[in-house]
């Protein structure tokens, strides 16, 4: 297996990277090619205020077998390997290479690191990797046979709703107390004649449709912290990746013409990950945010979606809603 550290990411092609991911076991949004290189420019919108591009793809036969997505930093005291995309902002990250190689690929991998930057990390850090993830085991597999010291950890729930029927189907599956309270709300809402939802059109101009959207979800004090300007400038170069992309997934409730609540997902591998929301405080009176969570699920439904993803954080709205418990890990290797 040869492997190459590379300068940049215009050294690997996109369509390649995209491809591959599709390959992997890190077939997410947050593994693509223009996820990572828009993150690497602002180093996750300013999350990092120094970093070095560890970027390590493997090749066998002249075929790609693996890429490492990686960056060295100080964290917690000491020069550190990440996955880029870390920490904060990306809920799901892991290596892009295929089950099979995994093993292979991440020993091969860290060999390869050892020779060419061993002096410059003492610790590899990983977040998000999902809990059902081969590369958690191959990690600790290294560091036993390494004699490393290996620790992981729950660090965040990501809840999610299994979708396998009709609306009706999935509203019969949740608490009986909640299945009549979103009827209700959708009814009301409904007969009201004050509100209407749509989906942005994937060929739609999406820049007034982002104003739009951070305007809403600036309305939460957090958020509005959060959309400081680096980040906000990270998260519009994003979004208009994933539109390009045609895995945006934007919708918004309006009432009375205005626009009252937005969710923002990823449309991806027959399934919606929902990565943020706004809400508008002056209607509350027609609940926009529960009205619009339950049109899209609705949508899910009747789109043959298999899955709502709520990803990172245990909000209780997510489990009023059926959400069911999965796990994003840490795992942290020390030299």
């Amino acid at each position: 297996m040869n492997f190459k550290l590379h300068a940049d990411f215009s050294e690997i092609d996109s369509n390649t990277w995209n491809a591959f991911v599709e390959q992997s076991v890190a077939d997410t949004p947050f593994s693509r090619y223009e996820y990572l290189s828009e993150w690497w420019k602002t180093l996750g919108g300013g999350e990092w205020k120094q970093a070095e591009l560890i970027l390590v793809s493997a090749t066998e036969n002249d075929q790609l077998v693996g890429i490492a997505p990686l960056f060295i930093a100080d964290y917690e005291n000491r020069p550190t390997l990440l996955l880029i995309g870390s920490i904060e902002i990306s809920d799901y990250l892991d290596l892009i290479v295929r089950k099979q190689d995994l093993s292979r690929f991440l020993s091969g991998l860290l060999d390869f690191l050892a020779s060419s930057h061993g002096e410059a990390w003492s610790a590899l850090d990983w977040y998000n990797l999902p809990d059902d993830s081969p590369t958690l085991a191959a990690l600790q597999a290294e560091s036993e046979s390494r004699g490393w010291t290996h620790h992981e950890e729950v660090y965040r729930p990501t809840p999610r709703i299994a979708l396998t029927g009709s609306f009706d189907e999935y509203l019969e599956s949740i608490d009986k107390k909640q299945r009549h309270e979103m009827r209700r709300k959708m009814r009301r809402a409904a007969e009201s004649g004050r509100v209407n939802f749509y989906i942005v059109d994937k060929n739609a101009d999406i820049e007034p449709e982002l104003e739009s959207f951070f305007h809403l979800m600036a309305q939460d004090p957090n958020k509005a912290t959060f959309l400081h300007p680096a980040m906000r400038e990270h998260m519009t170069a994003t979004l208009r990746a994933a539109h390009a992309g045609g895995y945006l997934w934007l919708a918004f409730l309006e009432v009375d013409g205005v626009k009252a609540a937005a969710t923002l997902c990823f449309d991806y591998k027959n399934k919606l990950w929902g990565y943020n929301s706004g809400v508008s405080f002056d209607f509350k009176d027609v609940s926009p945010g529960w009205v619009i969570m339950a049109r899209d699920i609705q949508w899910c439904c009747e789109n043959g979606r298999t899955e709502f993803d709520f990803m990172r954080g245990d909000e209780e709205y997510k489990y009023r809603m059926g959400g069911v418990n999965r796990f994003v890990m840490r795992a942290r290797l020390v030299k």
